[in-house]
C-alpha cells in the first residue's frame, strides 16, 4: 500500500504509510459456503478513509468466497465522505459508501451498516486501522467450522494509552463482566463476527454497541458465543474520538442495560414491585396512626401522616408507571423497530449484484 495524497477543501493531505502493517502472507483457512459483509463506521477519518479500504482489500482479496464491504460514514465535515466514495469507484463496486444525514453516533452507524448488510456473516471493525482486517477470515472461519453466532476479538496486546485508554476499558470489561454474567476479556474490541440472522433479532440503541454479546446473550445460548486473539495496531492517522468521559458513559449504559436485560420485557414487575413496597409502608403508617386515634390520641398534627398519605400516593404512580410501561413494550413488539439514523437516498442495489468474487 503506497502513501495516499489528496486535497480536501483546500488543504493538502498527505496520508503515512500504514503498508507495513498488512504487509505478511496470511493462510487463508478452509470456509464453508457463505457471503460476507464487512461494516466499518467512521467520523472524521479522512487520513483513514483511503488505507482502511486498501487494507481490507488486500486482506481479502484472496477470499474464497463473495464479499461486500459497508463503509458507513456518520457525518462527517472533514471531507472524508467524498474520499471514500472516490476511492471505492477506483477499487470496485464491492466497496459500498453508505453516508448518513448528520452524526448520529457509532452505535447508530453501526446499525445502519448492519440493516444495509446483505452477508450471511457480517463482521464490524474499527475504522481508525488499529484493527486488523487479516484477521476477518480467522474469525469467520471459526463462527462457521465450529456453528457459532458470534465471535469476538480480543486485543491481547493492545496498542493503546495506559490512563485513557488502557485502564477505563479494564474498568469498563470488569463491569460488564459483572452485570451481564458473560466471561468476556475483551468486551469493547469492535472487530467481531457474526451470523447475520442471530444480530438481526436485537437492535442497537444509544452507546450499546459496546454490549451487542450481552444483547445477544437474549437470544442465543453465551454457549454459542467465542474469544478469539486478534492483533491490534497503535493509531497512525488521525485523532481518537473517545477519552475518559466514556467511562461515565459506559457506567449509564451499563445501568440501561441491567434494567433491560432483566426487566425488558416485563417492565410491570420492575415499577409495580417498588410501588407496592411503597405502598405497604404508606397503609402501615396510617394503620399504626388509625389504632392511636381510636385510642384517643390526635392525630392530625403528626408528621407521620403526611409521610403515610405520600407514600401511598407514590406507591399508587409506580403502578401506574408499571402498567404505561407494560403498554408501551407491547406496542413496541408489535409494531416494529423505529430507526435511529437516516441514510442519504441511493439508488437500489440488487442481492446478487456488487460482490467481489
Amino acid at each position: 500500500m503506497a502513501p495516499i495524497g489528496g486535497t480536501i477543501e483546500g488543504m493538502t493531505q498527505t496520508t503515512t504509510d500504514t503498508s507495513h502493517l498488512y504487509d505478511s502472507e496470511e493462510v487463508m483457512p478452509s470456509l464453508p459456503p457463505h457471503r460476507l459483509s464487512v461494516v466499518v463506521p467512521m467520523y472524521n477519518e479522512r487520513e483513514s478513509a483511503c488505507p482502511l479500504i486498501d487494507a481490507v482489500q488486500s486482506a481479502l482479496s484472496a477470499y474464497p468466497q463473495p464479499w461486500e464491504l459497508i463503509v458507513v460514514d456518520d457525518g462527517s465535515r472533514d471531507g472524508t465522505p467524498r474520499i471514500l466514495a472516490e476511492h471505492a469507484a477506483k477499487v470496485g463496486a464491492h466497496i459500498r459508501v453508505l453516508p448518513l444525514r448528520r452524526n448520529f453516533r457509532q452505535t447508530a452507524a453501526m446499525q445502519a451498516g448492519i440493516d444495509a448488510a446483505r452477508g450471511d456473516v457480517i463482521v464490524t471493525m474499527d475504522g481508525d486501522l488499529q484493527n486488523d482486517p487479516r484477521d476477518i477470515p480467522k474469525l469467520v472461519s471459526r463462527l462457521l467450522n465450529e456453528d457459532l453466532d458470534m465471535v469476538a476479538g480480543w486485543r491481547q496486546k493492545r496498542q493503546d494509552g495506559l490512563f485513557l485508554r488502557k485502564i477505563p476499558s479494564r474498568i469498563a470489561n470488569r463491569l460488564i463482566r459483572k452485570v451481564s454474567g458473560l466471561d468476556f476479556q475483551d468486551l469493547g474490541c469492535s472487530l467481531k463476527a457474526f451470523r447475520t440472522s442471530v444480530l438481526r433479532e436485537i437492535r442497537l440503541y444509544g452507546e450499546m454497541h459496546r454490549f451487542i454479546p450481552a444483547w445477544l446473550a437474549t437470544v442465543t445460548s453465551p454457549a454459542r458465543m467465542a474469544e478469539e486473539p486478534v492483533r491490534h495496531h497503535a493509531r497512525l492517522l488521525g485523532e481518537s474520538k473517545y477519552g475518559i468521559s466514556r467511562t461515565f458513559r459506559v457506567i449509564v449504559d451499563l445501568l440501561a442495560m441491567h434494567f433491560f436485560l432483566r426487566f425488558g420485557t416485563r417492565p410491570g414487575h420492575f415499577f409495580g414491585g417498588i410501588g407496592l413496597v411503597i405502598m405497604s409502608v404508606g397503609l402501615a403508617i396510617l394503620g399504626y396512626l388509625g389504632v392511636l386515634k381510636l385510642l384517643g390520641e390526635s392525630v392530625g398534627g403528626r408528621p407521620l401522616l403526611q409521610v403515610g398519605f405520600f407514600s401511598i400516593m407514590a406507591g399508587l404512580q409506580f403502578l401506574t408507571t408499571g402498567v404505561l410501561a407494560e403498554i408501551m413494550m407491547r406496542v413496541y413488539f408489535d409494531d416494529g423497530h423505529a430507526r435511529q439514523y437516516h441514510v442519504m437516498p441511493q439508488a437500489p442495489l440488487a442481492d446478487d449484484a456488487a460482490w467481489h468474487q
